[in-house]
């Protein structure tokens, strides 16, 4: 049985990774929505159906061949190579897509009890990181606290993801790291979170509140409009 981008994930979060070996798998997207890369140690996996309108399994293997020589084209060091621009700009030739930001992915299981501060769950907010969340992620859930909004929702290949905003004033007191420790109470699976690396507050505020960093990601999303020639 062909293992999924959805069961790659799943083994990660029980701490049982792709074997370090300097290759890259490539398997077929969750959803439309979502394609690109995931990097973990010395192994990458690529998730992509090619094709942005779909095709048969039989063609889209055929098509998977040319990630391979997209890579090998890089002319870079295997364990580099699924994240070189060259070959991203390729990607996103073929698929119509355009590319996000390359994070820094990090999971968490879930605690039990209640979240270690108020939160009030609100059914429909305005708030920038709301929205955004809803262009991205499916059964979006929402919490306000004195201070902060923490989203949940499903994103790449259904897993479960968080994330927070503090507001201007509430900064610098450990609201972050106390928003991102209150969504372990709220969830009953691995939580995951995307962060740009350069970000050093809110990784550190992730990790401090016991989110593993596992490997890093970059998402292609599907271009707005006719796509550019």
């Amino acid at each position: 049985m062909t293992e999924s981008l959805r069961d790659i994930l799943d083994a990660v979060a029980r701490g049982v990774f792709p074997p370090a070996d300097g290759g890259t798998t490539v398997v077929a997207q969750h959803s439309p929505r979502d394609a690109g890369v995931l990097c973990f140690t010395a192994h990458s996996v690529v998730f992509t159906d090619e094709d942005p309108v779909g095709v048969p399994p039989v063609e889209r293997s055929r098509d998977w061949g040319r990630v391979y020589e997209s890579l090998a084209a890089t002319e870079c060091d295997a364990l580099s190579a699924s994240m070189n621009p060259r070959f991203l700009a390729a990607l996103m030739e073929r698929t119509g897509r355009t590319s996000e930001t390359i994070d820094a992915m990090l999971v968490a299981s879930p605690l039990p009890g209640e979240p270690p501060l108020p939160l009030k769950e609100i059914e429909d907010a305005g708030h920038p990181r709301v929205a955004y969340a809803r262009r991205r992620r499916d059964d979006v859930r929402v919490w306000a606290a004195d201070g902060g909004v923490l989203t949940t929702g499903r994103g790449i290949a259904g897993r479960l993801e968080v994330s927070v905003e503090v507001d201007e004033g509430g900064r610098h007191r450990g609201l972050g790291r106390s928003l991102v420790a209150a969504a372990r109470h709220l969830v009953a699976e691995p939580l995951w979170a995307q962060i740009a690396p350069g970000n050093a507050r809110s990784v550190r505020a992730f990790q401090s509140a016991g989110y593993l960093p596992v490997g890093s990601e970059i998402l292609l999303s599907a271009r707005r409009g006719p796509r550019a020639r």
